[in-house]
């Protein structure tokens, strides 16, 4: 009897260390996972992907998002509509990605092709923060010059990591996955960390003083450059890069006359510039209207972490459960919804939640998951989509510029937007139409159902292209392929985040 409760004794001791055991693995695992990401592709690499994803795009995500709209209301005493328009020119560098990707792959500086990028983007990254921390009363011109130089900063350390995640895929393509992971995971929790310390840092040194932190990642990112592993190419061919260029440039055109290729893209370009963007006019009437909710810079960073998760939640909700789906019938319905979800912003301004005891933050912060959820489940099929209608050869870069055209549809809704809070006289004190403005932004998310018939209506996961524009091998195009979804998920779509 004594021996069976010692066994009984056992059984339980090994039945209580069994879940310890897994606790602490589970704890551990992340850890184990860096060091073999470290040792099979070397840690500068890890860290490069930390830094320029998870810190310099990330965190430096949030932190900037909230502190420039505090800083275009507080320090520049601008209006709702002239501040949306001003945060689509903020955007421009964006555009222009495809030259970026051009010039780091065809023109080596004093032979290296990924070193001299990195530390040009926080180069130009630290100047541009320290230039809006220090000086005062800066014009409102040279402000936008910075923001904006800032932001290109930003986009040349994204697209030079692009690069070298790519150059990795091919040579270790066994660990494509686990690259595209801690691509995600780093950009994913670099936002949330981001948008959760950036209503507490505007309150406690103001929008400039946060500048002034962002340097501190753009300068880590000129720190990649100096670590980085690349070999040095002497004698580079530097005559040869005008023809490089020439010749990528016939390359895009031929595919943009294919069928295949420009009807999507019309598509594209159409629904992301009818999903006008508003956000400077709901923001100013968050925290400036006399019978607004008046939330403080704490809320209002919160509001946007809680619209980081809702977008990381679409994106494993797509992966899981809608990605098998024909894109048709994804776009059908999360469009009808996404338009639906813009009218939430109605019961805030109409105060119809104040009649049935409903706080405002509580339905900020729902619709802030919700409707970030909804545009992300939008978005995940456009750029599937787009990783199908690059041609062999010239993936990388017209990728890009795919997604230059998706840039330039949100500097459309954005400078849309700002055109309607115009046209409808919503400032810095009147709100009185704010309601139009909602439902009009409501009824244009809808209309790009209308010309969903430029969206193949295939099975998702077979090809879309002409087979002679499909000329790689199989093996290759699965690297490729693998290698478009990481740089969607990890560099559009949290740019896209700022915009929605």
């Amino acid at each position: 009897m004594g021996q069976e409760g010692t066994i009984l004794l056992d059984g339980q001791l090994h039945r209580d260390k069994k879940p310890k055991n897994r606790i602490l693995g589970l704890i551990l695992r992340p850890f184990y996972w860096l060091g073999k990401l470290s040792e099979e592709l070397h840690w500068s690499f890890v860290s490069a992907v930390v830094i320029v994803y998870g810190i310099n795009q990330g965190m430096s995500l949030g932190l900037s998002k909230i502190s420039t709209q505090y800083y275009m209301k507080d320090e520049q005493k601008l209006q709702p509509s002239e501040a949306q328009i001003y945060f689509g020119i903020i955007q421009l560098p964006w555009i222009v990605k495809p030259l970026w990707g051009l010039l780091t792959d065809t023109l080596p500086i004093l032979g290296y092709r990924r070193r001299p990028y990195f530390m040009l983007g926080g180069f130009i990254g630290v100047v541009a923060m320290l230039s809006l921390s220090i000086n005062q009363n800066l014009h409102l011109a040279f402000a936008l010059l910075c923001l904006m130089a800032g932001s290109a900063g930003v986009a040349i350390a994204d697209v030079t990591i692009d690069a070298c995640v790519t150059e990795n895929s091919i040579s270790h393509p066994s660990l494509a996955s686990d690259m595209q992971s801690l691509c995600g995971l780093s950009s994913s929790v670099g936002q949330l960390i981001g948008f959760g310390i950036s209503g507490f840092l505007v309150h406690l040194i103001g929008s400039k003083g946060v500048f002034g932190i962002l340097s501190i990642p753009a300068g880590l990112v000129i720190l990649v450059g100096m670590m980085s592993r690349e070999t040095y190419v002497p004698n580079v061919a530097y005559k040869r890069v005008s023809q490089k260029f020439s010749d990528a440039g016939k390359a895009m055109w031929m595919a943009l006359k294919c069928q295949s290729v420009w009807r999507p893209c019309i598509y594209m370009y159409i629904s992301l510039a009818l999903s006008f963007h508003i956000h400077e006019g709901m923001f100013y009437w968050y925290t400036d209207a006399k019978d607004g909710p008046y939330f403080s810079k704490e809320m209002v960073g919160s509001i946007s972490s809680v619209g980081a998760v809702g977008s990381l939640l679409g994106v494993l909700l797509y992966q899981n459960a809608f990605k098998n789906h024909p894109f048709r019938s994804v776009l059908f319905w999360t469009q009808l919804l996404y338009g639906a979800s813009g009218l939430v912003d109605l019961i805030l301004v109409s105060r119809v939640n104040l009649k049935f005891g409903i706080p405002d933050y509580v339905v900020v912060v729902s619709d802030a998951a919700f409707s970030h959820m909804i545009g992300r489940l939008k978005w995940m099929p456009l750029l599937v989509l787009s990783s199908k209608l690059c041609p062999s050869g010239i993936e990388g870069t017209f990728f890009a510029l795919l997604m230059s055209i998706d840039h330039i549809g949100m500097l459309t809704a954005s400078w849309g937007g700002g055109l309607l809070l115009h046209t409808f006289n919503v400032t810095r004190t009147q709100f009185d139409n704010l309601w139009i403005v909602i439902v009009i932004r409501s009824c244009l998310r809808i209309l790009p159902v209308c010309i969903l018939f430029l969206i193949p209506s295939s099975d998702p996961n077979a090809s879309i292209l002409p087979t002679e524009m499909l000329k790689s091998k199989k093996g290759d195009d699965i690297v490729e392929n693998q290698n478009m979804e990481m740089a969607s998920l990890v560099s559009n779509v949290d740019q896209h985040l700022v915009d929605t």
